[in-house]
């Protein structure tokens, strides 16, 4: 039996982190031309209408933002501290026993479940 092996391009794109710039332009340009775009289909429209949509726009807008955020303070402390690379840590999620996996997957459950509780309360 003969092995095939494929080989990664050589070619590498110059912009690789360009998607995050690229859908905060998008959001960008949606937040301007949304209250043109939702006037177009009716004329008659008050400007209560369009604001609550730009509401949930902006709302989106700065979650992604918030999440960024989170995302590079995360990788900055896991640098600080040393711990090795999230790669090998869920690979080695496999290695663990049953009952530990079991643990770990309930103590996510219970932090999201938190999590919703927190911004029910907060919305309140």
């Amino acid at each position: 039996m003969k092995t095939i092996y494929l080989k990664m391009p050589a070619w590498q794109p110059v912009l690789k982190n360009t998607e995050p710039y690229l859908v905060a332009l998008i959001m960008l340009l949606l937040w301007f031309t949304a209250p043109k775009l939702m006037v177009l289909g009716d004329g008659e429209m008050g400007h209560i209408d369009p604001s609550i949509w730009l509401l949930v726009l902006l709302a989106i807008i700065s979650f992604l933002l918030i999440l960024g955020l989170c995302w590079w303070l995360l990788k900055r402390f896991w640098m600080v501290m040393g711990l090795p690379g999230l790669g090998s840590m869920v690979l080695q999620f496999n290695s663990l026993q049953l009952w530990q996996q079991l643990g770990f997957w309930l103590a996510s459950f219970a932090l999201l479940l938190l999590a919703a509780i927190g911004a029910l309360v907060a919305i309140l």
